[in-house]
């Protein structure tokens, strides 16, 4: 239970700590320029929207919210696809395509596999709400309640007059 925790607690700032480590690595490894303008412009930016995307997804989910931990599923999930990310922000030059496909695949992966984890989530939630309990099953023609009220044989009526100028109106 620790590791799924510490996972819950870790979403949020391996948004900032992910797309740091892309930029650091390029400093480390002295990758090329235009390895620069592709982290500056796309890949970090890339891996900023895909962790908040991937973090509030886990997030919403009411299980993950109720334990304060992510599903196993979470944990395998993120642990690959990040772990291609540090791999690729090492910038080694005959497998760094191979990384890169790798790292989109999981992400996608990991999505959709959030997604279906909330929509089960979700579907629990409207399976507990029963017909016939809401406004909308309530009946409109006044003669069924008509009827009801004689059903029942005991029927209080309050009538409430205003006096004048209380802004109410007088029947």
């Amino acid at each position: 239970m620790w590791l799924r925790r510490g996972f819950f607690q870790w979403l949020f700032p391996a948004a900032i700590v992910l797309p740091a480590w892309l930029l650091i690595g390029w400093a480390i490894f002295n990758a090329s320029g235009w390895a620069f303008l592709g982290i500056l412009f796309i890949a970090a930016p890339a891996v900023l929207v895909g962790e908040l995307v991937l973090a509030l997804l886990i997030r919403a989910r009411p299980a993950v919210r109720a334990q304060r931990a992510v599903s196993w599923w979470d944990v395998l999930g993120l642990t690959v696809w990040q772990a291609l990310v540090v791999l690729f922000g090492c910038f080694i030059q005959p497998v760094s395509f191979a990384v890169l496909t790798a790292a989109i695949i999981v992400f996608l992966a990991v999505f959709w596999s959030s997604l279906a984890q909330l929509w089960n989530g979700a579907r629990g939630s409207l399976r507990r709400m029963a017909p016939g309990t809401g406004p909308a099953d309530l009946p409109s023609d006044n003669e069924d309640i008509r009827e009801r009220a004689r059903q029942h044989a005991e029927v209080i009526v309050v009538q409430e007059v205003g006096r004048p100028g209380d802004g109410r109106n007088i029947h």
